[in-house]
């Protein structure tokens, strides 16, 4: 499938049931409110997937229009598009990664690999990494932790610095994210940060709640 998730595979329906049992943060509540009254009227309007809501919802006159329809809001759609946008996360800078030399990161700029998107398709799997690594000197074992890097950032709302934290508590991929349990991720996490001081302020239970409930969403696609 690739790098992102594919919008297109996911139902109007399948995307409802997300909604009902997912977690969200408490400004994106109103998604769960009216539920199938709503992805009724969608389906009536025929919409059949993720893919074609979002093409929908980016057209200010679709949108203006919808808000017309009792259910919906502006309020409501506007949310509702960020939180589909919120599947395909903007990608994290090889750079901005805590711990990979400049040595690598001027190496893969120099055959325009500057972001997460751009090195997948290199390091999907351990042949791949071993040819990246031969053709820019690079030591294997660094490209390996940008792998684990690259997929963590898939999944949405993981950052370069929550990146690299997840990988220090050993959460150092995707499918262990799926896997994790959320307060003992917690406690990691707020731990790791005490002792490294990551950044200032620490995060909350229902943010990891969230983490993990997203991770449970992006496709295995990396080879181990």
């Amino acid at each position: 499938m690739g790098y992102y998730i594919d919008l297109e595979k996911i139902t109007l329906d399948e995307y409802k049931a997300k909604l009902e049992v997912g977690y969200l943060p408490p400004s994106r509540m109103i998604l769960k409110e009216n539920l199938n009254e709503r992805f009724d009227i969608l389906k009536q309007r025929g919409v059949n997937n993720l893919k074609d809501l979002q093409q929908i919802l980016k057209q200010k006159n679709n949108l203006t229009e919808f808000s017309k329809i009792e259910y919906f809001s502006e309020e409501y759609l506007s949310i509702l598009l960020r939180e589909i946008n919120s599947m395909h996360p903007k990608p994290n800078k090889i750079k901005d990664f805590i711990g990979i030399s400049n040595q690598t990161i001027n190496k893969l700029e120099k055959i325009g690999i500057k972001d997460t998107v751009k090195l997948f398709d290199r390091v999907k799997n351990s042949q791949k990494r071993h040819e990246l690594a031969n053709y820019l000197d690079i030591p294997e074992d660094e490209i390996l932790i940008l792998t684990k890097l690259i997929d963590l950032s898939r999944i949405k709302w993981v950052g370069a610095t929550f990146a690299r934290m997840l990988l220090e508590v050993g959460c150092d991929s995707v499918q262990k994210a799926a896997n994790s349990n959320p307060e003992d991720l917690y406690k990691k996490i707020n731990q790791i940060n005490k002792e490294k001081n990551f950044f200032k302020g620490g995060i909350g239970l229902n943010d990891m709640r969230i983490f993990v409930f997203a991770a449970k969403e992006v496709p295995i696609e990396i080879e181990y």
